[in-house]
């Protein structure tokens, strides 16, 4: 039996219980991985990064989990197309490279499209007999923009039935980010960082502060460990707050802030959420930072982490460091741990361990993954489908 074929036997066999974390091939396994590129990532809303980013010019070739597309902008509309022409199936854009062109041309036959997809050209076909046109259209992909985030969903054409409205993904989430605006923060500083460990054990590791007493010496000075509470609303995501100390003003190494306040949000409180698969979201009094999760392989992450602040009114930018050093430090802490975890894994002698009940979040997570795992619903874990 297949490593996949085991770990969907173990889901069916849990019957939705998530007594334990996952069996170690969830997070070793080239086979689970590449499954999840496809179901998970492609499969669902991958954050892709911001949309003033992404799109500078018209055209950016992304990857969506393992589906090659193409974004597209025109003036404030975007789209997303797999990448790959209907002609001979060349690729329109290579990874990554963007292009400024008001059409989008194949560089192998050079069949182009405009911005909306339309096939415009195709040398050679004029007056052809039955060529229509209209018959070779990219394939349109659901995309979406949110809070200045582009998410994409490779895997079903625009329109297919079985595509989960963004709408309904995001759920009650979008209430708990909005006063946050992170749409209209600017990105201040930003760290990339590749890890030693599943993506996975990393949303793991975020979802829980029972490591922070013996981990996070500096986290624990401004905020207490045990503070705050989970979240059990609709959508698919994971998360929960914790509140500052008394006279703490944010999480920074003094908890003191160097940048302003955000207007309208709690002073004392700090949102921690994960919206599915990639995109975590800490919002702090002052600045939102994020981390974006790209797996590389089962042991290996690549992590995007990012902190937006409140511009001052004459358009410039505070200094991020008291966040970033913070954060950096913080971060390294965790991935050491995370780590450390992805190499216990690999011993004969690993056997899934229980959640305690501070763990509540890290348990919601591991049963969103197993729902997907054997097709159930993942956006509204509270009402509970048969998983098998």
């Amino acid at each position: 039996m297949s490593d996949l074929a085991r770990l969907q036997e173990e889901v069916r066999r849990r019957d939705g219980k998530v007594p334990a974390m996952l069996p170690a091939a969830a997070y070793t396994s080239e086979e689970v991985l590449a499954w999840e590129r496809r179901h998970v990532f492609a499969g669902g809303w991958t954050c892709l990064g911001r949309v003033d980013e992404l799109l500078t010019d018209t055209q950016r070739a992304v990857m969506v989990g393992d589906v090659a597309a193409l974004l597209t902008r025109d003036g404030s509309t975007v789209r997303m197309f797999a990448n790959t022409c209907r002609h001979r199936a060349h690729e329109l854009l290579p990874e990554g490279e963007s292009s400024a062109r008001r059409s989008v041309i194949c560089p192998y036959h050079a069949w182009s499209y405009d911005l909306a997809g339309d096939l415009v050209a195709a040398p050679g076909y004029r007056g052809e007999p039955g060529f229509e046109p209209a018959a070779y259209s990219l394939v349109e992909l659901p995309v979406a923009v949110w809070q200045g985030w582009v998410f994409g969903h490779a895997l079903r054409p625009l329109g297919d039935p079985d595509v989960v409205p963004f709408e309904t993904w995001l759920g009650d989430l979008a209430g708990i980010v909005a006063p946050y605006d992170p749409g209209s923060l600017v990105l201040a500083d930003r760290h990339s960082y590749e890890i030693a460990a599943n993506w996975k054990i990393v949303a793991e590791n975020y979802h829980e502060c029972y490591h922070c007493p013996l981990i996070h010496p500096e986290l624990c000075q401004v905020t207490p460990p045990t503070s705050g509470d989970n979240y059990d609303l609709p959508g698919a995501w994971v998360g929960g707050s914790m509140v500052l100390r008394d006279g703490m003003a944010t999480m920074s190494l003094t908890g003191e802030s160097g940048g302003l306040p955000i207007p309208g949000v709690p002073p004392t409180a700090v949102e921690y959420v994960h919206l599915l698969p990639n995109l975590l979201v800490s919002a702090h009094p002052d600045y939102v930072m994020t981390h974006r999760l790209v797996p590389l392989a089962p042991g290996r992450t690549w992590i995007e982490c990012s902190w937006y602040l409140v511009p001052r009114p004459d358009g410039t930018v505070p200094d991020a460091t008291y966040a970033v050093e913070f954060w950096d430090l913080t971060n390294r802490q965790d991935w050491a741990a995370c780590e450390s975890v992805q190499r216990g894994l690999g011993s004969p002698h690993f056997a899934p361990g229980p959640f305690s009940p501070n763990e509540d979040a890290v348990e919601r997570f591991v049963a969103l993954v197993s729902r997907a795992y054997v097709g159930a619903s993942v956006h509204d874990y509270r009402h509970r489908d048969p998983v098998g």
